[in-house]
C-alpha cells in the first residue's frame, strides 16, 4: 500500500512539473490550491492506471518498433499514454488537458525524468 501511495505522489509531482514547464499541458480547476491538488492527485491516479493497464499491451504490440528504433519508440508510447490520460480525464470531468502530440512527447519526457528522480528519493517499502 505504501508503494502505491509513493508511486502516485511521484506521478503527481512529475505531472505538476510538466504542467509548470509546458504551456500545452494544463490543469484548469479554479484558483483553490486544495482543489487543484486534489485534481492533480486524481489525474496521477488515472495516469498510473493507464500505465499499469494499457502501456504493457502497447509495448508488447509495438515490440518490433522498440527494437528497430533502439528504444526511442518509448517516447512515442509515453506520449500516447499522456494523451490517453488527458482523454480519460476529460471523460470523468477532470480539468487536465494535453494540447497535441508534440506537447505530449515533451511532457512524457519530462514526466519520465522527474518520476525517475522522485522514485530515487522517495521510500520504496511495501
Amino acid at each position: 500500500m505504501t508503494n502505491f501511495v509513493v508511486k502516485t505522489l511521484a506521478n503527481a509531482g512529475a505531472l505538476a512539473v510538466a504542467i509548470w514547464l509546458l504551456s500545452g499541458i494544463t490543469l484548469d480547476d479554479g484558483s483553490s490550491l486544495g482543489r487543484r491538488t486534489l485534481t492533480l492527485i486524481l489525474v496521477a491516479l488515472v495516469f498510473g492506471l493507464v500505465n499499469l493497464i494499457v502501456k504493457p499491451v502497447v509495448k508488447l504490440l509495438s515490440f518490433p518498433l522498440f527494437i528497430l528504433t533502439l528504444g526511442l519508440f518509448t517516447l512515442v508510447v509515453n506520449a500516447l499514454m499522456l494523451l490517453l490520460t488527458s482523454w480519460v480525464a476529460k471523460q470523468v470531468d477532470l480539468s487536465f488537458h494535453v494540447d497535441g502530440f508534440w506537447t505530449a512527447v515533451l511532457g512524457g519526457l519530462i514526466i519520465s525524468i522527474v518520476s525517475w528522480a522522485l522514485n530515487l528519493v522517495l521510500p520504496d517499502k511495501d
